[in-house]
């Protein structure tokens, strides 16, 4: 077996873990050994329990606060600070669980990012180490000096890690390859049967995350009010929302969803609150995507990234949103085409072998 790749994710959300996942199925359908943390276990005293559930506590009842906490620590003291803090509570049981033989060490969440660059430049680490970005935004908590290389889904963002001081890659997005687009509408209506859903309504699905959070009662409403689709929600682990949705509206409901890829493919559009896994998954899946009411914090953020991009608008209104859902159902909108790029596990493999990005990647020096 060979030496292993190192990945280092974290349990807050599903986007770390997502790409993490993804990315450790490439390499091992490719023969490369896969070892694989969550770094808050790295965290001493339960501390990564507790900051998970603090998370999860600000983004369901004042999510606003989170959005302050993201603006806070983007100010590079405040970032030093975090950063050098991050190493002081993780490094050494970091070190531990990385093998003395590995050949490579990735992580897919800032902390860990920020750790694992501490190390690396301070050669406490000699194996190359690489950074994956899982959102179309970039925090400045992202880029790590130290780091060989960040690997960012698309040209957009790998710029952003640029203007931020460190060396990027554009790679394709990390989802799953069962995210692609149908290849007809009698492939969309075999995916609605599957799912119980209407084959001749037009459908919008409503994606708000693993834990089903933000104003998704609202977006739901909004696109019923618009009379121009049904919407389909997806509540994720959020029991209390499916219960109120299921009592209270006129939407399809869904709660947690082990056959995205097939909702994806019976979608019409999809109206996200600006996850970044979500929005990757929804235009692998070649469906127009719409950012609205979006989370405070990342959310916003992220769904401005997008804006700018023009891969998703960002309607702020009923009508607007109105507009985009017509545009997206009658064709008119913009199907954004999967990111081109190499694959990031060629990038990871080169530097197991050499050490160095591949001639054929175009790197975006620091």
């Amino acid at each position: 077996m060979s030496a292993p790749v190192v990945i280092f994710s974290a349990s807050i959300g599903a986007g770390h873990d997502g790409a993490a996942a993804e990315l450790a199925r490439r390499l091992e359908d490719q023969g490369q050994a896969v070892v694989r943390h969550d770094f808050l276990d790295m965290l001493p005293a339960g501390l990564g329990l507790r900051l998970r559930s603090l998370y999860a506590s600000q983004l369901h009842t004042f999510p606003q606060s989170w959005a302050h906490v993201l603006t806070v620590a983007g100010r590079p003291r405040v970032a030093s600070g975090a950063a050098g803090l991050s190493v002081r509570l993780a490094a050494s049981r970091m070190l531990a669980a990385i093998p003395l033989d590995a050949s490579a060490v990735v992580s897919t969440y800032p902390l860990a990012t920020q750790v694992l660059g501490r190390l690396r430049s301070t050669e406490r680490l000699p194996m190359p180490v690489a950074a994956v970005m899982t959102d179309p935004w970039v925090h400045p908590l992202c880029v790590a000096g130290g780091v060989d290389v960040h690997l960012a889904p698309g040209r957009p963002i790998a710029a952003q890690v640029h203007r931020l001081g460190g060396p990027a890659v554009a790679v394709a997005p990390l989802v799953r390859p069962a995210f692609q687009p149908v290849s007809g509408p009698g492939e969309r209506a075999a995916a609605r049967h599957r799912l119980g859903l209407p084959v001749d309504e037009r459908l919008a699905v409503v994606v708000a995350g693993s834990w089903g959070v933000g104003d998704v009662a609202a977006t739901a409403r909004d696109i019923t009010a618009s009379g121009v689709a049904v919407p389909v929600v997806v509540c994720g682990r959020n029991e209390r929302l499916h219960r109120r949705l299921d009592r209270t509206s006129d939407a399809i409901v869904f709660g947690w969803v082990d056959t995205m890829p097939d909702l994806l493919r019976a979608a019409d559009v999809v109206v996200h609150n600006a996850g970044g896994l979500s929005s990757a998954e929804a235009m692998a899946s070649g469906v127009p995507v719409i950012s609205y009411r979006c989370l405070p914090g990342h959310g916003v953020a992220n769904a401005a990234a997008l804006e700018d991009a023009d891969v998703s608008p960002w309607p702020q209104t009923v009508a607007e949103l109105t507009v985009e859902v017509k545009l997206a159902i009658t064709g008119m909108a913009r199907r954004p085409p999967a990111e081109a790029g190499p694959d990031a596990t060629a990038i990871i493999t080169s530097l197991t072998a050499t050490g160095v990005v591949p001639a054929a990647a175009e790197v975006i020096a620091a």
